[in-house]
C-alpha cells in the first residue's frame, strides 16, 4: 500500500509542472480524457480495440495519490462505457509501476477521518469494471504498487519487475488487498513472509514461479505484449469474456457449489446472445467468426 524508501528521489514532492509525452499518430490515438480534455497523474491512448492507462508522476515513482486513484477510476470507466473497447491495460514507467501509495499525502491522517471517509475504498472501484484489465508491471510493483496489480485481471512482467509489500515498516499493514489477494497469488506461507518482514521480494521470474504473473517479458516489449493479448481478447464476443471474468472472480468469493453454480448460469445465459449463435456456426463451417457483441 505504501511508497518504500527506496531513494531520495521518492520523497521528493512531485514539481507543479505536468508531464507531456508524445504519440504516434499512426496506430495510436490520444484519448479525450476529463472534460478539461486531459488528466494529470495519468496518459490514456487507445491501440486499436485496447485502452492504454500510463500512471504519469515520474518524479514520485508513481506514488498513488488520490487524485490518481480518481482519475484512474474515471478513465477505466470511460473505457468500460466505450462499444469499441474491448481490454484494457495498465502500466508505470520501465523504472517503477508504482512504488506504493503516496506516504506524503496520508501521514498525518487519523484513524477516525480515515474510518469515516472511507480511506482507500475508492481503489476497489476499479474492481467493478467488466471489461478485462491487464497490468504491464517493469520495475518497482511495491506497497498500493503491488495491490493495484493484483486488483487487475491479468498481470505481466518486465524481466526487473519488483514485487513486494513493505508496509510493515511504517507501523502499519496493506490496506488495499495485500493481505488478502497476495494469499490466493502466492500462498499463505510466502505471503506471511513478505508481508510480515516487508523486505522479501520477488522479483519477476519469482512472481511468475508462484502464480502472481503469467508472462515474463523483456522491459522494452512489455506493453507492446499486454496490448497484444488485450487485442486477442477485445477480438472475442464481449458478452462471453464479461461473464467469464465475472465468473473466475466469484470463484475467489464464493465456496465451490456457489461458484460452480455461478458458471452454470453464464453459460446457459450465453444461449441467448447472438454471439454464442455466430460462434458455433462459425465452427461448425470451419470459418472465422464474426462476434458482433450482441
Amino acid at each position: 500500500m505504501f511508497r518504500t524508501l527506496l531513494s531520495p528521489a521518492i520523497t521528493r514532492p512531485l514539481s507543479a509542472q505536468k508531464a507531456t509525452r508524445a504519440f504516434s499518430t499512426s496506430q495510436v490515438v490520444k484519448q479525450a480524457a476529463a472534460a478539461s480534455g486531459s488528466y494529470e497523474h495519468i496518459l490514456t491512448e487507445t491501440r486499436g480495440k485496447v485502452g492504454l492507462i500510463t500512471l504519469n508522476r515520474p518524479k514520485a515513482l508513481n506514488a498513488l495519490c488520490n487524485d490518481l486513484f480518481v482519475e484512474l477510476n474515471e478513465a477505466l470507466r470511460g473505457y468500460d462505457a466505450d462499444a469499441n473497447i474491448g481490454s484494457i491495460v495498465i502500466t508505470g514507467s520501465q523504472k517503477a509501476f508504482a512504488a506504493g501509495a503516496d506516504i506524503k499525502e496520508m501521514k498525518s491522517n487519523k484513524f477516525i477521518d480515515t474510518y469515516k471517509n472511507d480511506f482507500l475504498g475508492h481503489w476497489a472501484k476499479m474492481t467493478e469494471i467488466k471489461k478485462p484489465i491487464i497490468a504491464a508491471v517493469n520495475g518497482y510493483a511495491l506497497g498500493g504498487g503491488c495491490e493495484l496489480a493484483m486488483m487487475c485481471d491479468i498481470i505481466y512482467a518486465g524481466e526487473k519487475a519488483v514485487f513486494g509489500q513493505p508496509e510493515i515498516k511504517l507501523g502499519v499493514i496493506p490496506g488495499a488487498g495485500g493481505t488478502q489477494r497476495l494469499v490466493k497469488a502466492v500462498g499463505k506461507s510466502k505471503a506471511m513472509e513478505m508481508v510480515l518482514t516487508g523486505s522479501v521480494n520477488l522479483n519477476a521470474t519469482e512472481a511468475q514461479s508462484l502464480g502472481l504473473v503469467s508472462k515474463v517479458v523483456p522491459a522494452e516489449q512489455l506493453v507492446d505484449e499486454a496490448v497484444k493479448t488485450g487485442e486477442v481478447i477485445a477480438s472475442m464476443g464481449q458478452p462471453s469474456v464479461q461473464m467469464a471474468k465475472e465468473a473466475i472472480n466469484k470463484s475467489f468469493e464464493v465456496p465451490l457449489s456457489a461458484g460452480l453454480r455461478w458458471e452454470r448460469i453464464f453459460f446457459q445465459a450465453l444461449f441467448g446472445t447472438a454471439d454464442q449463435v455466430e460462434g458455433m456456426a462459425a465452427f461448425t463451417e470451419k470459418r472465422k467468426p464474426t462476434f458482433t457483441h450482441q
